[in-house]
């Protein structure tokens, strides 16, 4: 499997099942959706470029009028490169068929 067949096949889930992040566009702006940790009320969204997030929920919601917050060293790029890198690095282990 590849990297991308890899975040195709996560993709086919639900929002809430999904363990990967994936991108989404509404009214003009991209995040990154960062899947929900089992302690997490709710899971992220960071915008592509900046390091901005929102609550997925307000996101769902509102879109580009949700309420973003600044984080001090993570935007969706950086999100979606770890994750991929992640995998890609599993991949090279052996962990996926």
């Amino acid at each position: 499997m590849t990297v991308d067949e890899i975040f195709a096949e996560d993709r086919r889930y639900p929002p809430s099942e999904r363990s990967l992040p994936w991108e989404e566009t509404r009214d003009g702006i991209t995040v990154v959706v960062e899947p929900k940790p089992h302690w997490a009320e709710d899971m992220r969204a960071f915008k592509l470029t900046t390091q901005d997030y929102c609550y997925y929920a307000d996101w769902t919601e509102k879109g580009a009028r949700a309420r973003f917050f600044h984080h001090v060293d993570t935007s969706g790029d950086n999100v979606m490169m770890k994750a991929r890198v992640t995998i890609a690095r599993e991949i090279d282990d052996g962990l996926w068929p």
